[in-house]
């Protein structure tokens, strides 16, 4: 598209939203915004003595209620995280590596009115008084934005999409992310109502493997899911999802993972899973998991398995406000059953790289943990040599962009 149809189609937008404002846009049915679109288009167009073209109208109703140039990304479903910095560099993952896109935004007032719709949709507000917002989208993509001041450079969204990946364990070994034996242990272990916990870093692919693990769930048990953005997919016929919420520009109406913790345990949960464990609604946890609350199962950010215990009494000791370590190596020890660990490989895949019980008939859990290695064995060589962290990604050129 060259930048006099871009022009005049900009005419047309501003013209819709000076007229009716953005939020007003949106609460149109199609059939009132289609003849709104065309009678402002056709009126940018007569300007330039042009004539009103398909795909014109199409481009603005996708700038209107859309997500603009994001949204041939988004319709792809091979494109994971989507990262805009500022309006004219917008980055997408395929496949584990990141390119850079031909779509660009046509100015920083375009990038903000797209943030904002994103923002509004979850109920969020986002401006220079408070300038970072999370919100999600349909799918529970994961949405952040920040502007001005807190960002310097401009405006900044990140979306990490969950664009489903393996959706079952023999999925996940048809993959190549783990093995038949490791998936079977897995399976095993959710019928036998083990408590597991899931690290990883940032992309590993924890969410995918918790939406795996629940498809053992059996469809007779009430299952409760707690996360901040929505997005596990349960199959069952008898789920409760329940999200977090920041407070308002009043400070009020916040409702944190602790919060939505102590109440689930009022709504008699057969199973608790946690999309992630990152502050105080740790101490909830464990003592959910230790008063009869089998098979219940969440996600931490940590670097092994090891380092997942750590981590959970470090949380702990901050939320207590004191450190009793062996009240909490106590309590995790008999809180937490397995830590299965989850890696991004350089290649950009997700593998599985191990499963840990812990032997809670021995002291020292918590930051010296007693773990078995259930998988893979010692002498075990299916599973590809652990690599060092590349120093730098080579350049190559993108795929077919979006």
């Amino acid at each position: 598209m060259n930048w006099d149809d871009r022009s005049i189609q900009q005419r047309a937008i501003e013209r819709l939203i000076g007229e009716h404002g953005p939020r007003a846009l949106a609460k149109m049915n199609p059939e009132q915004l289609q003849e709104r679109l065309k009678g402002a288009l056709s009126l940018a167009l007569s300007e330039q003595n042009g004539a009103l073209q398909a795909d014109q109208l199409q481009r603005i109703h996708g700038e209107l209620m859309g997500l603009g140039p994001l949204e041939p990304l988004l319709a792809d479903d091979k494109v994971g995280d989507i990262l805009v910095n500022g309006p004219e560099a917008i980055w997408y993952e395929r496949q584990g590596r990141l390119y850079r896109s031909t779509q660009r935004f046509d100015n920083e007032a375009h990038l903000l009115r797209i943030i904002d719709r994103l923002v509004s949709r979850g109920g969020r507000r986002i401006d220079e008084s408070s300038p970072m917002a999370d919100s999600r989208l349909p799918d529970g993509s994961r949405v952040n934005a920040v502007v001005r001041p807190a960002a310097v450079d401009g405006p900044q969204l990140s979306i990490r999409r969950f664009i489903g990946g393996p959706r079952l364990l023999a999925d996940w070994v048809q993959a190549g992310c783990m093995t038949t034996e490791a998936a079977d242990i897995l399976g095993d272990l959710v019928r036998q109502r083990a408590n597991l916990i899931i690290s990883g870093g940032t992309g590993a692919g924890k969410t995918s493997l918790l939406n795996a693990l629940s498809a053992c769930i059996d469809e007779g048990e009430r299952i409760l899911t707690l996360e901040d953005a929505a997005e596990l997919r349960l199959s069952q016929p008898h789920v409760v999802r329940l999200e977090s919420r920041p407070p308002n520009l009043e400070g009020k109406g916040e409702l944190t993972m602790r919060m939505l913790l102590r109440n689930a345990l009022r709504m008699r949960p057969d199973r608790l899973i946690l999309g992630e464990v990152r502050g105080d609604e740790v101490i909830e946890l464990l003592a959910a998991l230790n008063t009869g609350h089998r098979g219940s199962m969440g996600t931490v950010h940590a670097n092994s398995a090891a380092d997942a215990l750590v981590r959970l009494a470090s949380m702990a000791a901050i939320a207590l406000g004191t450190s009793h370590p062996e009240m909490l190596d106590s309590q995790i020890r008999s809180a937490v059953d397995v830590v299965l660990h989850l890696e991004r490989s350089d290649d950009g895949k997700r593998r599985l790289r191990s499963i840990h019980r812990l032997q809670s008939d021995l002291p020292g859990a918590g930051s010296g943990a007693k773990m078995h290695c259930l998988w893979p064995k010692p002498d075990d060589r299916s599973q590809p040599l652990r690599r060092s962290p590349a120093a730098g990604v080579p350049r190559r050129s993108a795929p077919d962009d979006a």
